[in-house]
């Protein structure tokens, strides 16, 4: 594309913070972690100048896009992982709330091995979420596995473990959060917690 370094430095940071600074393998970073980006004018399109160019918009969800993706298959292929999780957080006060949620729910080693073991813990998503340093209201908390309902308004459903069961099978699991408390939303990425993580890092020598 053929765009300003101004306004491209502007669409990745956006772009960075709603994709690879929202996945969680382990919960460490390494010292080598960063995103690079470059553009060589090779699509002959009208020069994006700015943020204010009408194309600079389209452009940037075109980004958000491939972030997206690098960012999840980089989770998929975390040590050992044998699941995707997406955590997707809604209801919340602001923006940076919803983050925090969606970040503390999909960093949590014990959901991170709940999911491992195919259990629809609820529990440890809502203590996760408890910690998250963000506004949370027990009794307005909605917690669900894919469709299926787990915790409403604060108070534990029966649910089909059957059910629950073969969802958590699956190559990619969706936990869902409704705060209740406001309009934002935010999704995090990160894998399940197995005996061949542990096994690939106790044997890793420098």
């Amino acid at each position: 594309a053929d765009i300003s370094a101004e306004a491209l430095q502007i669409a990745l940071t956006k772009a960075v913070n709603n994709s690879f600074n929202m996945i969680s393998v382990d919960g460490d970073s390494s010292t080598n972690d960063m995103v690079l980006v470059m553009a060589n004018k090779c699509a002959a399109n009208k020069p994006i100048e700015d943020i204010n160019h009408p194309d600079w918009q389209l452009f940037y969800e075109g980004l958000l896009c491939l972030c997206i993706s690098l960012s999840k298959q980089i989770a998929t292929d975390g040590e050992g992982a044998t699941t995707l999780i997406a955590v997707n957080v809604c209801g919340a006060k602001s923006d940076k709330q919803a983050k925090l949620v969606a970040k503390s729910v999909v960093s949590s080693s014990l959901v991170k091995a709940a999911v491992f073991g195919n259990d629809a813990n609820w529990g440890r998503i809502a203590c996760a979420a408890g910690y998250a340093n963000a506004a949370i209201n027990p009794n307005k908390l909605n917690i669900s596995l894919e469709g299926l309902m787990l915790f409403k308004h604060g108070v534990p459903l029966e649910f089909s473990e059957d059910e629950a069961l073969k969802l958590l099978q699956n190559k990619e699991v969706n936990i869902n959060l409704d705060l209740g408390l406001g309009e934002h939303s935010s999704t995090a990425w990160g894998c399940d917690l197995t005996y061949d993580y542990v096994k690939i890092n106790a044997a890793y020598r420098t």
